[in-house]
């Protein structure tokens, strides 16, 4: 990488090579642990309420007696808990062990991200617990109470700091393109949050204001340390760098100057000026070029390797992610065209858009990092191969299953909700096997969160018998990863590839 950091905030030269990976995994060590235990406990209490929610279009006179079971509050409790609880706390822990290692420095402010670990969870119960009693703002994307944010702004405040201190006492000067994204993500995440919650907004600049949030908190905190990590890993457990580095730029700095505008595509139809959508539309299609960009950049890395994926769980993971991401920022532009709402407006293929990149893009890149990540900030390794493979084959086809089956109802619901010829109650009675589909493929992804909260729980506390080198899903050909050191190697030891200039 060029270099992008002045001489003055960074050290000339990392400590030995032989023990500072050893000495940046253990400064990472607890404040990891915390923000992804954390953020599996969020996924499974989010998981449950994904299920009670799709139940309910099987059974809706399922637990109505109780408020708090209600369809109306059981689906923004879900929303919030995955959203907040999960895919954030995990991207916060990924994120601070990639940041530490690529600035091959130890981790400053361990203490301000633990107390970013307790105050974001006190956060979360306040939230959750206020959205099920009845206190939804209902604004989606931040059903939540102001009292959650309270202690959630501030949870998130704390990790800035701590990353700026860390990046100031950096050990070296070539910042790498994962850094770029993780740097992007701590700054746009906070200033959103904060922006959004501000008492200014009424009436359709609230509408205007919510759109712009949700989107960009996806695109702008959600989606950079997905692109992050798959920029990390993918090279890193193959053993060859990155394509090119030229593309890597081109696909960050488009991201940041396209995505921003492209929200508003949301409310065509709606009370909203033309020209403000027409902006909208006009970004989301250029939004094609950061992510042709990034998919090539992948795909070039990748090639001639993709043997590798039937042993390594880690790139099993991030590479379905990053093919994921691709597929829904294309379906993302194609969806915001006047003519294609029209038919897919307020219908479940929305649904199966936006899972397709919360779950099958960042949630599938967060799970092949925790893969890797864990057995070096805890020095054990994952107890089961085949727990491990049935926690990818339960996820994977679980979201492949409901996007498909969500995205050729709505399309057909859409089409029938056009056609005056076709009763109301037919377009429902026509939607009810898609939505079997959706429950039965959400079962199966929940037992795949049981069984990683299972395996995390004895990664974590160490439990049975010491696994002898590290987890792959069948026996490995010798010198397959010589190279890379991602998953080939005891935690700790490996010889492995950050950047063209570590090597």
């Amino acid at each position: 990488m060029p270099d992008v950091a002045s001489s003055s905030s960074a050290s000339a030269s990392p400590p030995p090579e032989e023990s500072w990976r050893r000495v940046v995994d253990a400064s990472t060590r607890r404040p990891v642990v915390a923000f992804i235990v954390s953020a599996t406990v969020w996924l499974l209490i989010g998981s449950l309420l994904a299920l009670i929610a799709s139940f309910k279009f099987q059974f809706p006179d399922w637990w109505t007696q109780q408020a708090w079971l209600t369809f109306g509050r059981i689906r923004p409790a879900h929303l919030n808990t995955v959203i907040y609880g999960w895919i954030s706390m995990a991207g916060v822990g990924v994120g601070t062990w990639l940041w530490a290692r690529l600035l091959k420095t130890e981790l400053r402010g361990r203490g301000l991200l633990l107390l970013s670990v307790a105050l974001w969870n006190v956060g979360m119960v306040v939230g959750t617990i206020g959205i099920l009693a009845g206190y939804s703002r209902s604004i989606e994307w931040v059903e939540m109470p102001y009292a959650a944010f309270a202690f959630i702004v501030p949870a998130l405040l704390l990790v800035v700091a701590s990353f700026v201190q860390t990046l100031r006492k950096r050990h070296v000067q070539h910042l790498y393109i994962s850094v770029w994204y993780l740097g992007a993500a701590i700054l746009w995440g906070p200033f959103l949050l904060i922006a959004f919650l501000l008492p200014i907004y009424s009436g359709v600049p609230e509408a205007t204001a919510n759109w712009w949030y949700a989107h960009n908190i996806l695109g702008l905190w959600i989606t950079p340390p997905g692109l992050a990590a798959a920029y990390y890993f993918i090279p890193k457990v193959i053993g060859r760098p990155v394509y090119s580095y030229h593309l890597s730029y081109l696909g960050f700095w488009t991201l940041a100057l396209f995505y921003n505008w492209a929200g508003v595509h949301h409310l065509v139809g709606g009370p909203v000026p033309q020209w403000l959508e027409t902006v909208s539309i006009t970004f989301s299609a250029m939004m094609i070029i950061p992510v042709i960009v990034v998919a090539v950049n992948h795909h070039m890395t990748i090639i001639g390797h993709f043997t590798k994926l039937k042993y390594s769980p880690t790139l099993r993971f991030v590479v379905f992610g990053a093919m994921s991401y691709t597929t829904v920022s294309l379906q993302g532009s194609l969806q915001s065209f006047r003519y294609w709402q029209e038919v897919t407006h307020f219908t479940h293929y929305t649904i199966a858009h936006s899972h397709l990149g919360v779950y099958a893009f960042a949630t599938m890149i967060a799970f092949g990092s925790i893969y890797y990540i864990m057995p070096r900030v805890t020095k054990w390794e994952w107890g089961s191969p085949r727990l491990v493979s049935l926690h990818f084959w339960t996820t994977g086809l679980g979201v492949g299953a409901y996007f498909t089956a969500l995205t050729i109802g709505g399309v057909l619901q859409g089409l029938q909700l056009l056609d005056p010829d076709v009763a109301f109650l037919t377009v429902v009675e026509n939607t009810k096997p898609w939505l079997v589909v959706r429950s039965v493929s959400g079962t199966l992804m929940t037992i795949g969160h049981f069984v990683f909260a299972y395996l995390l729980y004895r990664i974590v506390t160490q439990s049975g018998t010491r696994p002898e080198g590290p987890t792959y899903f069948y026996p490995v050909p010798e010198g397959t990863f010589e190279a890379a050191g991602g998953n080939g190697q005891p935690a700790g030891t490996a010889r492995e590839v950050e950047a063209e200039s570590d090597r």
